[in-house]
């Protein structure tokens, strides 16, 4: 059978990412590794065997199709989706969010004994950055209500915070423990994830109520408002298997996914397919869920280093976020909204 190769898994990913060559016959030299090139750079590899390789993709990839190559391997070029790097310089503790007007929202969180110079960031699709100066202090968790406005958590205080399109900012509410994790529902409740176990429901008249009550959280709390009227959870603990809950409008908890390390982000898809960030070193990346109660195991969609965030681009695409970084993915996705047909 002649050297070829076969597939590339997952087929996207970040630079820094773990990814599967797998093919046939591949070359192993007893005293080295092939050179595996990703684009015009060369790949880091970390396992090798004539039908499969492990490797680690460059730093320096530029981003969009790449091909990759193995040295002494003929055949057509084979192609994956690596990500561009949109942002540095930010801190993220949760999902980064689009906007009403089109823009990326981005937090720099900071830590929790002091309020950072600019708490948030927009990015237009060119990559302006625009700086958002409001007296938030460590903004965690974003969500846009059904209003349009820009809601942000912070830890610092303990509120949660309402600003404007014309930039002011109000505190929403108060009392909701340690708030990081956001969500809105249709109705127009915000539920608001207390990283120290609870979850709060908050009306439109601003009336709080708890709502549901899961173990603690060692980092935050991460909320999403899922098509099927509940809401899904991820609270990474001190525990190397975490879970995704899933909390019923009656209030039933109950467990939808298994077997993450360090489960983060979640977001819906237009599809209302769930994805969920996983940080576990080794293991982290972008997985896709099945919440149907089948046991199909998550699958990995997009490979990266230790992520925190995702978010789904309204025109298409899709945002991924570690601590200081955020990458975009060309792919043909879309956002969930809730109340809306897809």
């Amino acid at each position: 059978m002649p050297q070829a190769i076969s597939g590339i898994h997952p087929a996207c990913a970040l630079p820094g990412a773990r990814v599967l060559v797998t093919g046939t016959d591949f070359p192993v030299p007893p005293d080295a590794p092939p050179g595996v090139f990703v684009g015009q750079d060369a790949a880091h590899v970390l396992s090798a065997s004539p039908e499969r390789l492990r490797i680690i993709v460059p730093a320096a990839a530029a981003g969009g199709p790449t091909p990759l190559r193995i040295e002494d391997v003929p055949g057509e070029t084979a192609y994956f989706e690596v990500g561009r790097l949109l942002a540095s310089d930010v801190h993220l503790v949760d999902n980064p969010v689009f906007g009403a007007d089109g823009r990326l929202v981005l937090t720099h969180s900071g830590d929790r004994t002091n309020k950072p110079e600019v708490p948030l960031w927009r990015l237009s699709a060119d990559g302006t950055r625009e700086a958002v100066r409001v007296d938030v202090g460590n903004p965690t968790s974003l969500a846009v209500g059904p209003d349009g406005a820009l809601y942000v958590s912070s830890r610092f205080d303990g509120c949660v915070y309402r600003l404007t399109a014309g930039g002011e900012v109000e505190a929403f509410v108060s009392e909701v423990g340690v708030p990081t994790g956001l969500a809105f529902a249709p109705d127009g409740r915000l539920f608001v994830g207390d990283r120290s176990g609870s979850i709060f429901s908050v009306t439109t008249d601003r009336h709080v109520e708890a709502f549901a009550t899961l173990p603690a959280s060692v980092a935050a709390f991460h909320l999403a408002w899922g098509p099927d009227a509940c809401l899904y959870v991820a609270a990474p603990t001190l525990s190397t298997h975490d879970v995704i809950y899933r909390v019923t409008s009656d209030r039933l908890i109950d467990t939808v996914a298994d077997g993450f390390g360090r489960p983060q982000g979640l977001a819906f898809d237009a599809s209302g397919t769930l994805f969920v960030v996983d940080a576990l070193a080794g293991a982290a990346g972008l997985y896709r869920v099945d919440v149907s109660g089948n046991g199909r195991p998550s699958e990995l969609v997009v490979a990266a280093p230790a992520l925190v965030g995702v978010a789904f681009d309204p025109q298409g695409g899709l945002i991924l976020a570690s601590n200081d970084r955020v990458w975009r993915v060309d792919a043909d996705w879309k956002p969930f909204r809730a109340g809306v047909e897809s």
